[in-house]
């Protein structure tokens, strides 16, 4: 097989925020395509919302899963590989696979690659990740981070990796849902519990985009910042909310364990 019908699908939610796509979604794709360069490269982004608002505001148009795969099989391509920079093996992912499922008779080979938490190993080695990556090891302080939730097994991967920081040493790391649950209540119980004096909250997300401006920093009554800061307040006690707008495609590791997985499944 030639490399011009061997094809790599780099496949991301997307953003509108040209700051952090920079830093996350594009640093992601180009360590994909450096890492297959015997591949041609393709991209595409799931959400509809944010393709339609870049091509209104910027006249850009990126195409979503089944249309990338419907021009590569116009291309040509006979070999496709997969791999999205999604964190667990929910909703978002059901899609992709179903995608995928559909397209594969109109290819030779179609490998698709796990998503970010996938298995025991990947949770060890995020948990270690995030663990030096951010301020885990500060006295009187939490580290709470803010995932997206899931309807479909995602609360599974949510218990698994916070049992991973209980097992690693790390009591003072939460991890809470913005939707679905466990939702916000592991934040708000450590802060009764613990009474921190300083709070860290982080999006456990690839991209800090929405989730992370408006619904964890946000200067609305109900966003994590301020419904942290009304616990405390509540508990008796003050405490200082210290945003971190990064997001996990930013970590050169994490970028890692996404290019790993797409060669364990050209590898399958």
């Amino acid at each position: 097989m030639t490399t011009n019908e061997k094809a790599l699908l780099a496949v991301s939610f997307g953003t509108s925020y040209p700051d952090t796509r920079a830093k996350t979604i594009d640093a992601i794709e180009e360590d994909l395509a450096k890492a297959f360069p015997d591949r041609r490269f393709y991209r595409a982004w799931t959400s509809p919302t944010i393709r339609r608002k870049l091509k209104e505001r910027d006249g850009e148009l990126i195409m979503s899963p089944a249309e990338a795969l419907e021009k590569m099989a116009a291309d040509g391509i006979r070999d496709v590989l997969v791999q999205a920079s999604i964190l667990i093996m929910g909703e978002e992912f059901r899609k992709l696979s179903e995608t995928a499922r559909g397209f594969s008779s109109r290819f030779g080979r179609l490998a698709l690659g796990a998503p970010l938490l996938a298995g025991e190993d990947d949770v060890r080695d995020l948990a270690k990740i995030l663990e030096t990556a951010y301020p885990a090891e500060e006295e009187g302080a939490l580290l709470a981070f803010m995932g997206h939730g899931s309807p479909v097994s995602g609360l599974k991967a949510y218990k698994a990796l916070t049992r991973r920081f209980e097992e690693d040493g790390f009591p003072n790391i939460i991890l809470g849902t913005v939707e679905f649950e466990p939702g916000i209540e592991p934040l708000l119980a450590a802060l009764k519990a613990k009474r921190p004096s300083r709070v860290y909250l982080a999006p456990l997300l690839i991209v800090a985009g929405d989730h992370a401006r408006n619904d964890m920093a946000g200067d609305e009554p109900d966003s994590w910042k301020n419904l942290a800061l009304a616990a405390a307040r509540e508990e008796g006690f003050e405490t200082e909310v210290r945003c971190m707008m990064k997001g996990l495609g930013e970590i050169p590791a994490v970028r890692r364990m996404i290019v790993d997985h797409a060669k364990k499944a050209e590898r399958l």
